[in-house]
């Protein structure tokens, strides 16, 4: 049988006024001096950021390990939250939430950095110290944003596992990175239903005689009574924490997170990114690729459990100091146009999903999403 190849020639180009607004416009010559001179380049790139003190050398590359800003220190969460409040953005919005049934919250630089800040005290007052590990099993909301970001203030090593695994899956991520603690959600939403969280935890760490402590966001704050020990109220911990928190200076080979792979192929194994290079790069991926700009509304349909959130949800956006939707739920869900609804109403100008939901979506046909005004989208992305 001879091989099918779908090979399409075609190829889109940007409107000329993209182009010429673009942050990158002559991407070639931008590309050549990345591979030409790299250490120049990368060099230039880094230094858009803030550093407590600079690399010696900006990549020692000992195949097949790369050490990148090699002696640099900085913290991540200092760039994506101190630097831009000191500069004059503590009043602009982070983030939208939202979730199925259109309930909003939204939350400034200024209120996510104390935040921030009020957690990572919270964890420190519970013994979570640089190097220790943090699981998080969280619903796709600022709260989980929180989460991540006080571990890296911090300097703890943040896990998170994406809140729709099992507690078999759940129980092998929390068991190999031997986290001390564990944050979670009474439950998540997902099609308009309660999918319970803090009961899968419960399971997943019995016996796990290293998991000190489990911080519990109480959604609906009727689940607290006559809890378990370890237990600790994920609200009261942040209101009952300082708003200063002195962000921890780390290396730039420090380890910044660990992601599991999804473990359809064998055991889940354990991907470490560091902190210098990866923040480098999330920031100028997101400020290149996507083309954000001061004013830019972006919205990435990514859950904070895969890189994609990560990368593109939290640290990329927050690094560039932009506006950035998050949604809880399904894309089709309470009807198929709710994803275009949001656009709409958010006014989005780059969007940025999966060929998963754009299949999905498609089933639906055209007439849906020519019910709204898409008029606002600029640049499209697919992963």
């Amino acid at each position: 049988m001879d091989e099918l190849h779908l090979r399409i020639e075609e190829k889109y180009y940007p409107p000329e006024e993209i182009v010429k607004t673009a942050n990158f416009p002559d991407y070639e010559s931008v590309y050549k001096k990345s591979i030409e001179n790299p250490d120049e380049f990368w060099s230039e790139i880094a230094n858009q950021l803030e550093w407590f003190s600079k690399w010696e050398k900006v990549l020692e590359w000992n195949y097949p390990y790369a050490k990148w800003f090699v002696g640099g220190k900085t913290n991540i969460t200092y760039n994506c939250l101190d630097r831009h409040v000191k500069n004059g953005k503590r009043n602009k919005v982070a983030y939208i939430y939202v979730d199925e049934e259109g309930n909003e919250k939204k939350i400034t630089y200024g209120e996510l950095l104390e935040q921030v800040n009020r957690l990572a005290n919270g964890l420190k007052s519970l013994g979570a110290q640089k190097g220790d590990r943090v699981s998080i099993y969280m619903p796709n909301t600022i709260e989980a944003i929180i989460s991540m970001l006080a571990c890296a203030r911090v300097g703890a090593i943040h896990s998170v596992v994406f809140a729709g695994f099992s507690e078999g899956a759940l129980r092998t991520r929390i068991q190999d990175a031997k986290a001390k603690v564990v944050i979670t959600a009474t439950y998540t939403k997902r099609r308009g239903k309660r999918i319970p969280l803090y009961p899968v935890v419960r399971e997943a760490i019995r016996d796990l005689d290293f998991v000190e402590k489990v911080i519990l966001w109480d959604r609906d704050k009727d689940e607290m009574e006559e809890k378990e020990s370890y237990i600790i109220d994920f609200e009261n911990l942040i209101k009952n924490s300082s708003i200063y928190c002195e962000p921890e200076i780390m290396d730039s080979e420090d380890p910044l997170f660990i992601l599991y792979t999804s473990g359809t192929t064998g055991k889940p194994k354990g991907v470490l990114h560091t902190t210098g290079g990866y923040m480098v790069n999330t920031y100028i991926t997101t400020k290149a690729v996507f083309d954000v700009k001061e004013d830019t509304i972006y919205w990435c349909t990514a859950d904070i459990g895969w890189i994609t959130g990560h990368s593109y949800i939290v640290y990329g956006p927050l690094a560039n100091g932009i506006t950035s939707v998050i949604m809880e739920g399904v894309p089709v869900y309470p009807h198929p146009g709710i994803w275009w609804e949001y656009v709409e109403k958010y006014r989005v100008n780059v969007f940025y999903t999966a060929p998963t939901a754009i299949r999905m979506l498609m089933r639906f046909g055209e007439e849906i999403p020519a019910k709204y005004d898409l008029s606002t989208l600029r640049v499209l992305g697919s992963v």
